[in-house]
């Protein structure tokens, strides 16, 4: 059966489970990254690959549709900085103090940002089943925060890569709720407007780093893991997070954002190395009911 053939609902969980397992590899190729090339360079080399490999296609069409790219301009560039550029310099600065399992568990967080975000500003309710679903995905985001640490959650004591990744978190659940309003514009218009933003957005935190003397210029582990963010958590998974959004909305397409900690977990574990402890068990298995629970809750 062809992508074409399906229904949309299938086809946006087609989408969305593509979407959670690039975002999944971009975890595990942050932490990759460490050593090879630093934070911030990451995040300028990444957007500006992406918006080469966009304008080589895209560029005619985005000619087309200026019209509507200047009416729309700023609320494009605030798309960019905020779910692209700021989302991926946070991520990758936890990751140098964090795992990629935490990183990656941490990101079931979004739902319950989007959760919220609807309904203050937009008044859109959840079902009672949502809300157990987003309560037992948050409890499996604390578990993950607080290294399954009873004292350090009640405590609210958090690493400094844990609290990097849940401000990225609130970026990007911002972002997602923000989609609402964007424009009728062709997906390769949009995403590189946004990619542009984003790299250029990126320059002064790279140029930041450089005369701090904390840059590390790529070697060739680090223009891999360039290489691989540049095409599929950037290019990919964004266009089909986007059209995921268009079919289902964004309560319901955050959920499967919650698919992002089971490919990330099994890919750390796999690629990395990293020892999977049973607090990581334990929020995975909250984060799968609060999916279940969350979709079949669906309003």
């Amino acid at each position: 059966m062809t992508l074409r053939a399906l229904t949309l609902p299938l086809r946006a969980y087609v989408f969305l489970t593509i979407t959670a397992m690039s975002w999944g590899g971009n975890a595990v190729a942050g932490k990759l990254a460490v050593g090879h090339i630093s934070p911030m360079l990451l995040t300028s080399v990444r957007w500006g690959l992406a918006l080469v490999v966009l304008l080589g296609f895209a560029l005619p069409q985005v000619r087309r549709d200026l019209p509507v790219i200047r009416r729309h301009l700023p609320l494009l560039i605030a798309y960019g900085v905020f779910g692209f550029a700021f989302f991926n310099i946070l991520l990758y600065s936890a990751l140098e103090y964090t795992t990629a399992i935490n990183v990656a568990i941490e990101q079931a967080g979004m739902p319950m940002v989007i959760f919220l975000a609807n309904f203050l500003l937009f008044r859109i309710k959840a079902s009672p089943a949502q809300i157990i679903g987003f309560a037992l995905t948050l409890a499996g985001v604390a578990i993950t925060a607080s290294s399954g640490s009873l004292e350090r959650l009640i405590g609210l004591q958090l690493g400094r890569g844990d609290a990097l990744m849940l401000l990225a978190v609130l970026f990007y659940g911002g972002y997602t709720v923000a989609l609402r309003y964007k424009p009728t514009l062709h997906w390769q218009s949009m995403i590189s407007v946004m990619a542009a933003s984003a790299f250029l957005t990126s320059l002064p935190f790279t140029a930041f780093e450089a005369a701090s003397g904390s840059v590390i210029w790529p070697d060739t582990q680090g223009w891999l893991v360039a290489a691989f963010t540049a095409v599929f958590p950037s290019l990919v998974a964004q266009v089909m997070f986007i059209k995921g959004n268009e079919i289902i909305g964004s309560n319901r397409a955050g959920v499967f954002i919650n698919l992002v900690p089971i490919f990330g977990t099994l890919l750390s574990v796999m690629i990395l190395g990293e020892r999977l402890q049973l607090y990581h068990v334990v929020a995975l298995g909250l984060v799968l009911g609060g999916i279940w629970l969350a979709e079949r809750g669906k309003r």
